[in-house]
């Protein structure tokens, strides 16, 4: 089962940037996180909506969502 939620650094490398990008993304709010006993979360989701975003910056289509 993948997980729900990631630390900022396996964050990091499933979105094959630096550690140090991702601390950067969160702080502006591009991508959502947790704040949860001292340490930092990256839901699922919001590494997916983050790709869907910088997809949709690019102006990329993906095939399965055109109808």
């Amino acid at each position: 089962m993948e997980p729900l939620f990631y630390r900022p650094k396996d964050a990091a490398t499933l979105l094959g940037m630096s550690r140090t990008a991702v601390f950067r993304l969160i702080k502006t709010g591009e991508l959502k996180s947790i704040k949860e006993d001292g340490y930092r979360l990256v839901p699922r989701w919001a590494l997916a909506e983050f790709a869907r975003t910088l997809e949709a910056r690019a102006g990329l289509v993906r095939t399965e969502d055109v109808a």
